[in-house]
């Protein structure tokens, strides 16, 4: 397969989003694909002690499976911006679709825990990372307005399909074991084809629109031209061409952009997101441990997760709502800070917390701020690098947090059984999750906001990646006005010349007539007869 024609994928200009219509179906797509993605891992760890003992390995053996499943949903970005950008979105998410449930199906039939991991952390892993990224960018291309709001509906896949799948996993290894479990595991993974087919390009809409505006006007200009019409026509052709000259060529799509590092914002964003990573995932991947040591039973400390969960639901729209408001959504990035801030004031603040009351305090607070983190992460992005760069810039940032997520939570495990204390711990990720709010507020403020007041404002270019996307859309659909306008003034000229060229014939046989009293001969022309016919018909009246 070579390079896609730019009409049959994901077009380098920019497309004006509908913001609804087709793009609530892409919406619930994306919510499916986000919680597959970010819950799937999880869920997963309910077959563990099943695969402990008909493997006899560890634990730390099976989580391996888990671990290799979110590397390989951060450490393939790269490589999923490149098929995106070579083949498209939906044909990418069809493959990984594929492939994902392809992996589950394979690993029902394995041996032994190697086999496992090439097929449920390789294989799986692998697919559902082609589906998660396509689905982002699919997202928005097809929301600019209520993109914030798009984001944040997505987001609440992952608490949402994490509820689901943790009982549905528990309720299929009691009925059909595990190997069961893992195939129709399997099974349900098939709809990400469903939500990777109905992810339809754009740039559809726009090429009939460009096709109909053309038509419109292609009668005119096959119309027959003679005389002075000619000047007008070779007169509106020069202008024609003078702004086709003045036009610059369309560059095609690189297949990783990495122009995006000269941009201040994305480098910003990325080292404060990696500070960010190092600490986000500690507290819930220790809070039920923590919280059987301080004495808590087993049921109440698994509810804790739940908690955390439920609350998660409702903060992610709710925050997405919040950051589309007209007085908000240009200081998102300052949103952002707030919300990284309170998750690691909330991590500081618990660490002491000794009793059952005060982890689930603990857990409600935390469950607002994940949630806000989780809504405005990718938003932040979209509205740093533009929609046409996004693809490029997702990969790379989840490629760099790979390596986060490799170095945090493992550090944090063994400190635990260095130290025996949670509470350093805690501290720990808390400082981490605070330092990266911090940089990215002051940075954004200090880099980028007086940046902007010193220099003047820079023209618009639809290919920067920096601007709206509804202004890189509509200098494409002003273009197709132009043209249109073009061949309207090319058919007006192309008529005022021909009855121009015809009143002056009415002049020269009116003047023959006045000298002659007779009619023209051979002149061809009809309104010179008339004209003759009527002189001569006035003459016999008289007579």
């Amino acid at each position: 397969m070579g390079r896609r024609d730019p009409e049959e994928g994901q077009l380098p200009a920019p497309v004006k989003p509908p913001d609804g219509g087709w793009g609530w179906i892409v919406l619930f797509g994306c919510f499916v694909i986000t919680g597959f993605s970010y819950a799937f891992p999880k869920a997963v760890s309910v077959y563990f002690k099943e695969l402990m003992k008909d493997f006899h390995v560890g634990y730390s053996d099976t989580a391996w499976i888990s671990s290799i499943m979110l590397a390989m949903l951060y450490g393939t970005g790269p490589i999923c911006s490149i098929m995106v950008n070579q083949f498209g979105c939906r044909p990418v998410m069809l493959i990984g679709g594929l492939l994902a449930s392809a992996g589950m199906i394979l690993a029902s039939f394995t041996t032994n825990i190697i086999e496992l991991y090439l097929t449920a952390g390789v294989l799986t892993g692998l697919g559902m990372a082609l589906n998660f990224q396509p689905s982002l960018i699919m997202l928005g291309a097809y929301f600019d307005k209520r993109r914030p709001l798009a984001n944040g509906l997505a987001a609440a896949g992952s608490p949402v399909f994490l509820s689901a799948l943790s009982p549905l996993g528990q309720v299929l290894m009691e009925k059909f074991g595990w190997r069961g479990g893992f195939l129709i595991m399997g099974g349900l993974l098939l709809n990400c084809c469903t939500c990777g087919a109905v992810m339809r390009p754009l740039d559809m809409g726009m090429k009939r629109k460009m096709e109909k505006t053309q038509d419109k006007y292609e009668a005119k200009e096959m119309l027959p031209i003679g005389g002075k019409s000619e000047e007008g026509m070779g007169t509106t052709d020069g202008n024609k061409k003078a702004k086709k000259t003045k036009k610059k060529p369309k560059k095609g799509k690189k297949l990783l952009d990495f122009s995006i590092f000269s941009n201040r914002g994305f480098i910003i964003y990325t080292i404060s997101k990696f500070i960010l990573v190092l600490g986000l995932f500690v507290p819930p991947i220790l809070l039920v441990n923590y919280a059987k040591d301080t004495g808590v039973p087993d049921t109440e400390a698994a509810f804790l997760l739940s908690i955390i969960g439920f609350i998660d639901i409702f903060a992610r729209p709710a925050c997405g709502m919040v950051a589309g408001l007209k007085w908000v959504r240009p200081h998102v990035s300052y949103l952002f800070s707030f919300a990284m801030l309170f998750n690691g004031m909330t991590d500081i603040c618990s660490a002491r917390a000794s009793n059952y009351t005060g982890l689930v305090i603990f857990c409600v607070f935390f469950g607002i701020s994940y949630g806000m983190v989780g809504a405005l992460q990718f938003e932040v992005l979209m509205a740093i690098v533009g929609s046409q760069k996004f693809s490029s810039a997702i990969g790379l940032v989840l490629l760099i947090e790979a390596f986060a997520v490799l170095i945090g939570p493992p550090s944090a495990g063994r400190l635990v059984d260095a130290l025996k204390n949670y509470e350093v711990i805690f501290y720990l990720a808390g400082s981490e999750v605070v330092l990266s709010a911090l940089f990215l507020a002051m940075a954004t403020y200090c880099c980028l906001n007086r940046g902007k007041k010193k220099e003047p404002p820079p023209e618009k270019n639809p290919s920067a990646g920096g601007g709206s996307d509804t202004e890189e859309a509509e200098s494409d659909v002003q273009e197709a006005e132009e043209h249109s306008s073009d061949n309207h003034q090319l058919a007006h000229s192309t008529d005022n010349a021909m009855v121009a060229t015809s009143e002056e014939a009415n002049h020269v046989a009116e003047e023959q007539s006045r000298e002659g009293g007779g009619c023209p001969e051979e002149d061809g022309e009809v309104l010179a007869r008339d004209t003759c016919n009527t002189d001569q018909t006035v003459e016999r009246d008289r007579f």
